[in-house]
């Protein structure tokens, strides 16, 4: 979530000793990470800010970030590791992700390989986040509106009567589909 733009970096004092430049897929900014972990029905069940700079397997670290996840948590590439899976593995949480092009595959099963396939739906919630709820725009004058806003805009998609959702149904013969 950038908070200003490029030219206005070095002038910026609202989120100055705050918000940090960060990298993305979509290239360098100045601001936050909002860090989601959400059900398959879309749901959002945690959440946290961080400064622009900090790695993005770091709020997983968070005892009070996981506390209520159990089960399997899916992920990106970027989100492999060993330590990261122990710690993970040890708090009841399985970590899937795809495997980078330089490592051997691992046995695993029909249904984890396809909810990897769906992993757009944290893709789909980010851009409702940002697009209906408006959760990003770079005209904040203090870090208490910034806060507000993006508060507002996480309770008002918690509020929204249709949010994106993947629903993995077995039929009668012990095959996953997906509607």
């Amino acid at each position: 979530m950038r908070v200003c733009k490029h030219q206005r970096i070095l002038i910026h004092k609202a989120f100055k000793g705050i918000a940090q430049r960060g990298k993305c897929s979509m290239g360098w900014f100045f601001g936050f990470k909002l860090h989601l972990i959400i059900s398959d029905k879309g749901e959002i069940l945690n959440f946290m800010f961080t400064p622009g700079n900090v790695d993005d397997r770091e709020p997983l670290y968070s005892e009070s970030f996981i506390e209520n996840v159990r089960g399997k948590l899916c992920g990106d590439k970027g989100y492999i590791g060993k330590q990261l899976f122990e710690f993970l593995f040890m708090n009841g949480i399985q970590i899937i992700t795809k495997v980078k092009n330089n490592m051997r595959n691992s046995l695993m099963s029909v249904s984890d390989k396809i909810m990897l396939r769906k992993r757009a739906l944290v893709e789909s919630v980010n851009d409702e986040l940002k697009n209906i709820a408006q959760i990003e725009h770079s005209r904040h004058r203090s870090f208490a509106n910034f806060i507000t806003n993006a508060l507002s805009a996480i309770a008002a998609y918690c509020f929204f009567p249709k949010k994106p959702s993947i629903s993995p149904e077995f039929v009668h013969d012990n095959q996953l589909t997906l509607f």
